[in-house]
């Protein structure tokens, strides 16, 4: 479904990825993991036209790499940003309106579906989303993007700073997308959350990736844990 081979990204005369090759198939959920500056970021923004990179980013057989970020949007890829980037000033309501996409028949996504995972949005449907708190963003955040009806979500940290009870509710929201056919590609520094619910696993360091393998096999891989993810 997504294939990225040999990808180079730079900030400015910054060299930060280094021959990025992986790949997230359909229906799975896929970890990206690694310490702070590895490169897992940079990753998710080359893959949607956001910085400067060269390779090849490969979605449904066609290369998207060079193409605009609103295009790769519209082909079907999904992206969360670690910042959220939601519409302060704008309601629960709006904010979730404007990730719909217009013209769509037979959308897996729609308000009551959003509101169904995550009651506590339906409560503040009428709110500025300024006033939420973190959880309550992220949860926006989420929602926004799946009303584009991706195929494939890229989240950046999305339990980043979230109470464990609003990470659990997270988790389940990824095996939702999941069992709907979406693909997943999570980023993510918490090991739990991503082994409980990931399919294979990449590791980053140094902005290459330096293990590919199930959770299972990352769990029992202790050199890899101790020199690229354990702090």
């Amino acid at each position: 479904m997504l294939r990225v081979s040999n990808l180079q990204a730079f900030y400015g005369k910054s060299h930060v990825l280094h021959g990025v090759e992986m790949d997230v198939k359909e229906g799975e959920i896929v970890a990206l993991l690694g310490r702070n500056g590895s490169g897992r970021s940079t990753t998710a923004k080359a893959i949607m036209g956001l910085v400067d990179c060269h390779g090849s980013v490969v979605w449904k057989g066609q290369e998207s790499l060079g193409h605009k970020t609103f295009e790769i949007a519209h082909q079907g890829i999904g992206y969360v940003p670690e910042n959220r980037d939601i519409f302060p000033k704008l309601t629960v309501h709006q904010n979730l309106l404007l990730g719909q996409k217009r013209g769509k028949k037979n959308a897996r996504w729609g308000f009551d579906d959003m509101y169904r995972m995550f009651p506590r949005l339906k409560e503040r449907e009428h709110t500025e989303a300024g006033v939420l708190s973190g959880g309550e963003q992220q949860m926006l955040t989420l929602c926004r993007t799946l009303m584009g009806d991706p195929d494939l979500i890229i989240i950046d940290e999305p339990t980043e700073g979230l109470a464990p009870k609003i990470v659990e509710l997270v988790a389940e929201y990824l095996q939702e997308l999941r069992k709907r056919g979406v693909s997943v590609l999570l980023i993510e520094q918490k090991l739990t959350i991503a082994m409980k619910i990931s399919d294979r696993c990449f590791v980053m360091g140094h902005g290459s990736i330096v293990f590919e393998g199930t959770p299972e096999q990352l769990r029992n891989n202790i050199d890899i844990r101790k020199e690229w993810l354990e702090v």
